[in-house]
């Protein structure tokens, strides 16, 4: 009979429980207390509980409770937000309480929000049954399913962070951290001094790469306590990660390349099981070795970056630089058309492409660095690789009519490398794909010999050959 009585009184505490969140906002003021400071934290509750910010609002209510253990209200309001928490049991006491305070509050219940108060009580309900079937299905591993029921719950009871760390867990285990940071982001604020979420968010904003975000998360982590082991551990790992991929994309930015490989040398050590960063520093140095014009070194990490990284454009674009400079165009077409799949409306690669494609279709035609023997030369190589060839095939040297008529054309081909590469504004259209001596791409041109300078071709009379090579 005692056992029944107890049930009784059980079921209707558990109406009441939701009852009260309803006429919460209706009640304030009525039956307020009379001491000062337990209005002044009744009345901040009540402004942190609207704003849903239930840790701070349910630290006032405690406050509340201390100052005036024989007030009711105080107990219901405090009752209110651990309900609004989801914390049903932690909120039972205080409506037992409340009601050994003043037992004729059970009469609120024929007040005429009482559909309501009958609806939300069926969502209570309900509420209880997700719950553990959320849990249930979590135990057996079913973490689709589990998210799929805790959607609900979170819809009834959005200020519930187990709910969300929950389903933050079942994000991860399914590999997508994304929605699992947008879960655990709120539960910050919902729990007072909830390192576990700063620091579980700074792990995850880590292993995607984000130190920074990850830096700030780890921060806030060691506000609430500059002792915690676990925050103060991973911080000086992220703080010492962060600064040396800041380091390196500075001295990048002075193009100070080989300081820079050597930095995100340094990252790879520092961090050697979170692939984001290996994959970063590989793209990285790709990039620089490029840039400090190292083809075969740049080749060789572009393509082992770009095994790690299949579609990302940006080392498909170093490393068809790197071919360019390795003069093997074909490659390097391929290249940026690969990346061009990937980036249709990417600009530099649909420039980079046309720009290889001109290169290509130069190298089939006449490569003066090839002729000369030189690459990326500088004036005075240039004209002294001229001389020499210059001497090796004049035509005077050979005898034999067919060798004669050899010896001009590479006579030719050598004095046009010579005055394409030695002029500023030739070498630049060479070297931008484009053949300044090629009558096709010259309006007028091609009335002299096969590309001769100025349109002149000493052969074309015959008889003797006398040059003087300057400086």
């Amino acid at each position: 009979m005692e056992s029944g009585r107890r049930k009784g009184l059980s079921g209707v505490l558990s109406s009441l429980s939701l009852l009260c969140v309803i006429l919460d906002l209706q009640l304030d003021g009525v039956l307020g207390a009379t001491h000062v400071e337990i209005e002044q934290h009744l009345e901040m509750g009540r402004k942190l509980l609207a704003a849903g910010q239930l840790a701070e609002a349910l630290s006032h209510y405690h406050s509340a409770v201390e100052g005036d253990s024989k007030n009711y209200l105080t107990y219901y309001k405090r009752a209110a937000v651990f309900l609004a928490m989801g914390k049903s049991k932690s909120a039972l006491p205080d409506l037992t309480r409340a009601i050994q305070l003043k037992p004729d509050f059970l009469a609120l219940q024929r007040s005429p929000d009482q559909d309501e108060a009958r609806n939300q009580l069926m969502r209570a309900n309900e509420l209880e049954e997700l719950q553990e079937e959320a849990h249930a299905a979590h135990h057996r591993g079913d973490y689709s399913t589990t998210i799929t029921v805790l959607d609900r719950v979170v819809e009834l009871s959005p200020w519930d962070p187990e709910s969300r760390e929950l389903r933050a867990e079942c994000y991860i285990r399914l590999g997508d951290p994304r929605k699992a940071i947008q879960d655990l982001t709120p539960t910050t604020r919902l729990r007072n001094d909830n390192r576990a979420a700063f620091l579980k968010l700074s792990t995850l904003h880590y292993d995607l790469g984000e130190h920074q975000e990850s830096l700030g998360h780890v921060r806030e982590c060691l506000k609430l306590d500059q002792d915690d082991k676990e925050c103060f551990s991973h911080y000086k790992q992220v703080k010492k990660l962060s600064k040396q991929l800041d380091s390196a994309e500075e001295h990048i930015q002075e193009e100070r390349y080989q300081e820079a490989i050597d930095k995100y040398e340094s990252v790879m050590r520092t961090e050697p099981n979170v692939p984001y960063y290996t994959n970063k520093a590989k793209e990285r140095i790709c990039f620089c070795l490029v840039k400090n014009k190292m083809p075969a070194m740049a080749i060789d990490i572009c393509s082992e970056a770009h095994q790690r990284d299949p579609r990302n454009i940006n080392i498909l674009r170093d490393r068809a630089e790197a071919f360019i400079l390795n003069q093997d165009y074909e490659k390097a077409v391929e290249d940026y058309q690969e990346a061009r799949e990937f980036d249709m409306e990417n600009n530099e690669i649909r420039e980079g492409l046309e720009r290889a494609q001109k290169m290509l279709k130069l190298s089939r035609k006449r490569d003066y660095y090839k002729i000369l023997g030189v690459n990326s030369a500088n004036k005075q190589e240039i004209i002294k690789a001229y001389r020499k060839l210059a001497q090796q095939w004049h035509p005077d040297n050979f005898r034999e009519e067919s060798e004669k008529k050899e010896a001009e054309k590479r006579f030719i081909d050598i004095a046009s490398a010579k005055e394409v590469l030695t002029d500023p504004e030739m070498r630049q259209k060479f070297d931008s794909g484009e053949d300044p001596l090629d009558p096709e791409s010259q309006q007028g041109g091609g009335q002299g010999g096969q590309g001769w300078p100025f349109h002149f071709n000493p052969f074309e009379s015959g008889g003797n050959y006398h040059f003087k090579f300057h400086h």
